[in-house]
């Protein structure tokens, strides 16, 4: 979280800024779009203005504290030995909104209900959750797109259609 690490073989900057809006955007979503829009995976049709973004991205994520997190969070990074230990496997690690767990940990399956019911008795569900879930996991799935392909696009597309 004090330099710039890796979400797979991508590079994931962590120059601090001001404000979450701002580094979410500089930092984890406009370089993924601008890697789609060079190879083509996005057209620049299909991606939104920067300040629109800026514009919905305050109105939907708002001020937030940071906390430090995984960046990767998803079942395939959690493991458990042969002893019953857990393990967190391949962090991406950066401070941000811990939401950001939450939604990378709901996209490729999710951790049960005692790990949310958990999380969310510590951090109490607040109104607007499911928006700031998809715009969260906007990132991920722009990723996705830039390593694995185009059978991701249909969910980027719908997530900036929605939202920007």
């Amino acid at each position: 979280w004090e330099s710039d690490n890796f979400i797979g073989s991508l590079p994931q900057n962590n120059y601090k800024l001001g404000n979450w809006v701002d580094f979410y955007f500089s930092q984890r979503l406009k370089p993924q779009l601008e890697l789609a829009k060079k190879s083509s995976k996005l057209s620049a049709f299909e991606c939104p203005y920067e300040e629109k973004i800026l514009v919905n991205l305050n109105r939907i994520l708002g001020t937030v504290s940071p906390s430090l997190l995984h960046g990767d969070l998803w079942s395939g990074n959690y493991l458990i030995s042969q002893s019953g230990e857990a393990f967190l496997i391949d962090p991406a690690t950066y401070y941000g909104h811990a939401e950001v767990d939450i939604a990378m940990s709901q996209l490729f399956g999710n951790f049960g209900n005692s790990f949310y019911e958990g999380y969310f008795n510590v951090n109490p569900r607040k109104s607007g959750l499911n928006e700031r879930i998809d715009i969260y996991q906007l990132y991920y799935l722009l990723v996705h797109l830039n390593l694995f392909g185009l059978s991701y696009k249909s969910s980027v597309t719908r997530i900036l259609n929605t939202y920007f």
